[in-house]
């Protein structure tokens, strides 16, 4: 910049990033063919059991109960129930029910997004005759369909989120009504609302850069995304596909509304940003500056500052300073920070001397964000057991990670939720199972690093008829069906509840007795006996 006289200079604050990665454990998963859920009996259902681990190691459980060890990775189901398999490297997989019912609503097995096209299938027992299929969400009924036994729902909106259920005119005749068991349709963000990110205030002569931010869904490969820009109301570029809009030399005419709007490739899905107020100002005497007024970058990026003048004349000397520091932190128009880390976060000022005078620099905020790490759920309430209709909440939270955070919730491998809260209600029997949350944030200029936290599974069981009993427990206190490793002190082993009937008492009067078994540590310290067996009644 030495010798630059009288002239504009270009103002950038420069980000890139390292290839980061952050892999959750992989999970056994449990494939089914065709691919609907449930999957109904008189069909030819094909299980196929994926994961890590020796192959012809695969066990294989039905309706809870072990069912058929070193199995195969595949077969075909000839039997209605609830299934489930397990790889010794990555243990148990989500549920997958073969329904044998007289009706049956059946959806796709893949996950369904925003602007899809999805088809519900009310099928009747070996795809006999039925007469007045009706379909129902969120029991408001939707009237009968127009092709037949199948409904249709496109493009897919957030708002088709539910529960569904199909209910027709089966048998002999035609004269007997029969309701499906309900099934739950989830669909997912294609992708979140956009962001308009950029300076509010740019001096006169300097570049106008403006990012419009929005996260593609985790859950399918991201595609082209359409990106359109407003000043006041009125378009003033796009559609394109670059999220950036620059405004090569600012002016006072620039000020204004600024917003972005992003559009899926076929346009059937579009969200608006909300409005950023941008002002522009005429330059004062002998400024040094750099922009955008803050920058982010995820932990461990490669980050560069760039300070340059709108106008000066003679040699130019320049100084790096942050804020609570007092020595310099380099010389000359640019600053690099390799590998950032938490202590790299701070105000950062640029000040440039011609020998005569000094300027300095409006402080640029640097943010070093942090990707979210040790996701765990909590139940509320805190006891490992609860009575049947009880209510239980579930609580996700992270140990680290920079916001927004975003979450979302797993059952028996099935997104059910979104949000770090998940209100069970009244348990019963079908809220048994295991539950999951998975915590994401987006890192990076553009957010275009995906970073997920995936939480131990909590299981919670219910035990259908019983007025007593259900557990709820991380999946990490269960006891190996092999013999157990020794635990540390006071790791609890097992955990059991049962219900006893009282000797000569009605079917009513039943006392419920919960048996509570610590076992001491590797250490093996001999504890009192009354430490170590507890009966809570």
């Amino acid at each position: 910049m030495a010798g630059d006289t009288g002239m504009a200079g270009k103002v950038a604050l420069l980000l890139w990033a390292q290839t980061l990665g952050l892999t959750g454990a992989q999970t056994t998963q449990l494939l089914v063919e065709p691919p609907w859920r449930p999957a109904v009996l008189w069909d030819r259902v094909i299980l196929t059991c994926q994961g890590l681990g020796t192959a012809g190691a695969t066990t294989w459980y039905k309706d809870g109960q072990r069912w058929w060890q070193k199995g195969p990775d595949h077969f075909l189901v000839t039997g209605s129930g609830i299934y489930k398999c397990e790889r010794p490297s990555s243990g148990l997989s989500p549920p997958v029910s073969v329904l044998n019912d007289q009706l049956v609503l059946q959806v796709p097995t893949w996950a369904l997004l925003e602007g899809d096209t999805v088809t519900l299938r009310c099928r009747v027992m070996w795809d006999m005759s039925v007469a007045g299929v009706r379909f129902y969400h969120k029991e408001k009924d939707l009237g009968q369909p127009v092709s037949g036994t199948e409904l249709s729902l496109s493009p897919l909106q957030l708002h088709h989120s539910g529960c569904y259920l199909c209910g027709a005119l089966v048998g002999s005749g035609m004269s007997q009504w029969h309701n499906s068991a309900p099934v739950t349709v989830t669909v997912h963000e294609l992708f979140t609302v956009p962001v308009l990110e950029g300076p509010s205030e740019a001096i006169e002569g300097s570049p106008l850069n403006l990012s419009c931010l929005s996260a593609p869904s985790p859950l399918r490969p991201p595609a082209p995304l359409l990106h359109l820009f407003y000043w006041d109301g009125q378009l003033v570029e796009g559609p394109q596909e670059s999220s950036q809009l620059l405004v090569p030399s600012v002016g006072v005419s620039h000020s204004g509304n600024y917003s972005c709007q992003v559009l899926s490739k076929g346009e059937n899905v579009q969200k608006s940003s909300a409005r950023l107020r941008v002002t522009g100002s005429r330059s004062q005497g002998y400024p040094c500056q750099h922009s955008p007024p803050g920058g982010q970058v995820a932990l461990g990026e490669h980050l560069v500052l760039s300070c340059a003048v709108a106008m000066g004349t003679g040699p130019l000397y320049f100084t790096w300073h942050r804020k609570g520091s007092e020595a310099p932190l380099g010389t000359g128009p640019h600053l690099e920070l390799h590998h950032t880390g938490d202590n790299d976060s701070g105000h950062y000022h640029c000040r440039v001397s011609n020998g005569d005078s000094v300027a300095e620099s409006v402080p640029l905020n640097v943010t070093v964000l942090v990707p979210v790490a040790n996701a765990t759920s909590t139940p509320s309430p805190l006891s490992h057991q609860v009575h049947t209709g009880d209510p239980v909440t579930l609580h996700c939270s992270v140990q680290v990670g920079s916001a927004p955070v975003t979450f979302i919730w797993l059952h028996d491998g099935q997104e059910v939720a979104w949000g770090p809260v998940l209100e069970l209600g009244d348990v019963d029997v079908r809220h048994s199972g295991t539950y999951q949350c998975v915590a994401t944030n987006q890192l990076g200029q553009d957010g275009h690093r995906v970073f997920r936290a995936l939480s131990p599974e909590l299981a919670l069981e219910v035990t259908p008829g019983s007025p007593w009993v259900t557990a709820l427990r991380r999946q990490q206190e269960r006891a190996p069906p092999d013999p157990p490793t020794l635990p540390e002190e006071g790791e609890v082993l097992y955990t059991h509840v049962v219900s006893t009937e009282q000797a000569g008492g009605p079917p009513q009067a039943t006392s419920p007795q919960v048996t509570y078994v610590e076992l001491p540590g590797p250490h093996r310290r001999q504890r009192d006996p009354s430490d170590i067996y507890r009966n809570v009644l």
